[in-house]
């Protein structure tokens, strides 16, 4: 989905030439002057006809902590790129009792580039709710909890996706992972979780990917605040991990979706990045046993070995990728291990997200 190249960069580093990442093409393109004032265009050697690329202006964003390095066409209305449109709520940069709600806002939007980047090139439906889809559209609060006030919990509610400021700063956010006994935690992952609560509401709820949802998932009607309630008390249920990707996944289907949707993403991107570098792990000395079609989902699928040569390939990129960090004295890449019974959701989850992208390239214009 990415090829390779620094996502965040607005300007080379080597050379300061100004850089830009296009959106609909994933890609990040040296760029110079465009035709109209304020305008970019893609680099274009001396001999090379003038004016044949597509012409962008810049996010507005740019010139923000959110430090948006995303270009927009000269002739869309709008002055923030698809990611930052998306926000309703951004913390307050003048607020003296938060001096750094600016760098961690960065953090935030950085993270947040990364997922919609990834939800674009995938297909999915990516729309304002504010100023494009009021009805089924997606937007984003960053809150902070105030002192003695109430505490800002991450969550989904109908399109609206909150963050809690405070999970941008590596201290506080560590100390919770700990606290709760997580092998992994980040900001990416919070943005990644979350939106796959939106995504089943937008693609799976009364839709014919129900039928499939609840012979993999469950009952997502049991009652999700008493489920909680009672995984915060008790506990995962004894051996989860022979069904669940993660402890949390355990609680409820609609988490258990949200935990599948957001280890997904952390696969295709991973590998997508892993290839646009070069680097493979199938020549590796790797112990290693493969998983077989018999574990997907649908293994009579058209595209069920493709799938699964993916599955692979994340498998021994992971497990060289854990053996490296081990050697730094770091923790593991991926602390996670998908039994049988994940890799059947992963695999349901691919293939609603092929077909939903296959019908984007049909109609780009319902999404």
């Amino acid at each position: 989905m990415r090829p390779a190249g620094l996502f965040r960069n607005s300007t080379c580093l080597a050379c300061g030439t100004p850089l830009g990442y296009d959106c609909a093409q994933g890609i990040l393109l040296p760029l110079m002057p465009g035709p109209q004032e304020e305008s970019w265009q893609r680099w274009q050697g001396s001999a090379a006809p003038a004016n044949t690329s597509q012409v962008y202006k810049r996010c507005r964003n740019l010139s923000t902590p959110a430090s948006c390095n995303w270009l927009i066409p000269v002739e869309d209305p709008h002055n923030m790129c698809r990611a930052c449109r998306l926000n309703r709520t951004i913390p307050d940069l003048t607020d003296p009792a938060w001096p750094d709600n600016g760098h961690l806002w960065g953090l935030l939007e950085l993270a947040k580039r990364r997922l919609v980047s990834s939800l674009i090139l995938l297909g999915l439906p990516v729309a304002s709710r504010m100023s494009e889809d009021r009805g089924r559209g997606l937007m984003f609060d960053f809150l902070r909890s105030s002192v003695g006030g109430l505490h800002v919990l991450t969550g989904h509610n109908t399109g609206l996706i909150t963050l809690n400021v405070d999970e941008a700063d590596d201290a506080k956010r560590e100390a919770v992972r700990k606290a709760l006994r997580e092998p992994y935690r980040t900001l990416l992952g919070h943005f990644r979780h979350e939106v796959g609560h939106y995504y089943w509401d937008r693609l799976v709820q009364g839709t014919p990917w129900m039928e499939g949802f609840r012979a993999l998932f469950g009952d997502e009607t049991r009652d999700y605040a008493a489920s909680l309630q009672q995984n915060y008390e008790q506990g995962p249920p004894a051996q989860w991990w022979l069904h669940h990707v993660s402890a949390y996944a355990s609680s409820h289907p609609w988490e258990d979706w949200a935990e599948c949707w957001a280890h997904y993403l952390h696969m295709r991107d991973a590998i997508d990045t892993a290839q646009s570098f070069g680097l493979a792990a199938d020549s590796a000395q790797l112990e290693f046993t493969p998983f077989t079609l018999d574990a997907l989902y649908q293994p009579e699928h058209p595209d069920a070995q493709r799938f699964l040569d993916f599955l692979n390939d994340w498998t021994r990129l992971t497990t060289l990728l854990n053996e490296m960090s081990r050697s730094m004295g770091q923790p593991d890449f991926y602390p996670f291990v998908l039994p049988h019974e994940v890799v059947a959701k992963l695999h349901f989850i691919h293939l609603l997200v092929t077909s939903v992208g296959a019908q984007a390239m049909q109609q780009p214009s319902q999404m």
